[in-house]
Parts: C-alpha cells; structure tokens; sequence
C-alpha cells in the first residue's frame, strides 16, 4: 500500500495531479479542496494516499490533510458510495462542515453535493454517525501544502474548471451556473472552489 509520496509537482489537471517522485511520474486524483492547497508546478509537495486496485486499474488519490483521507476512506465504505462520490463530497465541503451535517442530521445541505440524493444523504447521516475515527479536537494542518497563488489563470481555466466540475459528478448545465458570475482571473483551483462554495451556500 503507498500511503504517502514526497516528491514535486509536475502537473495540475484538475481533479487529477502528477507528482514526480525520483523520477517516477505518480498520477493522483484530489479533492477540489487539496488542489486548491497545492504549492505551484516545480515545488515540492507532500501527500498522504490511498491506493485502489481494480480489475483494470491501480488508482491512486492524494489527500493535504491525514484527516481528509481517513474521512475519504470511511465515506467509501458506505454503501453506494464509490471513491469518485467520496471525492465529490470533500470537494463540496471539508470534514468540519460534513461532520456539522452528521450531527445535525443536515441532509438538506449533503443533497447539494453532485450524486447525493435525499436517500444518499440520509444514508451517509445514518452510517457515517459511528464511522468517524477518533479525530479529537487537535487541529491537522496541511502537509507540506501551501495556499493557491492568486496569479493570473490563463484564457482556458474557466473551460478546465467546467470540465473538472463536470468529473467531479454535476451536469454541464450545472457546471455553467456555478461558474456564472465568477471572477476568470485566478487559478484553475480557485475558480473551481469558488464555484463550489457558490453551489454549497446558493
């Protein structure tokens, strides 16, 4: 199992990184609230992981925050909830705010998310109620991760934050309305998580 790469980072493709680690090239998928951490291409970086096998492919996602990726892992053990549902999920909201929805049985919130309906979300509430790992109150600061830079994106991001709001699980459609009105001159990451917190608090 690999359970955390060192390494730099080659290349941002939202939701999907590429971390080089002693030469090796390691593809990892990320929620929207990782990517928006992520130091710039060329920096070095550090994540935790989880590794996947499937019949046809070793898929390997990275998470900033040790607590993201123990969350991640209780989500997917929830039944009907697949890793690509996980990661929608911790796009759409941290593990403070979906904890709050836990507790307050806040299903209203979690049917904002892309793939949850009513019946998922109440799911989640009930499952996930004796799920969460023992996380305290300690806070968990990102690994080696710093926040986005506020250079200018260049004239494609708003087509690559569509394209991975549409991977993350939402309709085209969808996509479009959440990014109605959001300022193009940032970074891939932060249009997208904007966006989001745009669908979460609409």
């Amino acid at each position: 199992m690999i359970g955390r790469i060192n390494g730099f980072l080659l290349e941002k493709h939202p939701p999907w990184v590429v971390v080089d680690v002693h030469g090796v090239g390691y593809e990892l998928e990320a929620s929207m609230n990782t990517l928006v951490a992520l130091p710039a291409v060329g920096e070095s970086v550090s994540m935790y992981t989880h590794l996947t096998i499937r019949d046809d492919a070793h898929l390997l996602y990275g998470f900033g925050r040790e607590q993201e990726r123990a969350l991640f892992r209780a989500l997917i053990k929830v039944n009907g909830v697949g890793p690509k549902l996980a990661l929608a999920i911790l796009s759409g909201m941290d593990e403070a705010a979906f904890m709050r929805c836990v507790r307050d049985d806040d299903s209203k919130a979690l049917t904002k998310l892309p793939g949850v309906g009513k019946k998922t979300a109440e799911r989640l509430i009930i499952e996930m109620r004796d799920r969460f790992p023992e996380w305290g109150n300690a806070a968990d600061a990102p690994l080696a991760l710093e926040a986005a830079n506020g250079e200018p994106a260049p004239r494609d991001s708003l087509a690559d934050a569509e394209a991975a709001l549409v991977s993350l699980g939402y309709k085209l459609t969808e996509a479009s309305k959440m990014l109605a009105d959001i300022n193009p001159k940032q970074s891939t990451e932060a249009i997208i998580k904007a966006a989001l917190t745009k669908r979460m608090t609409g």
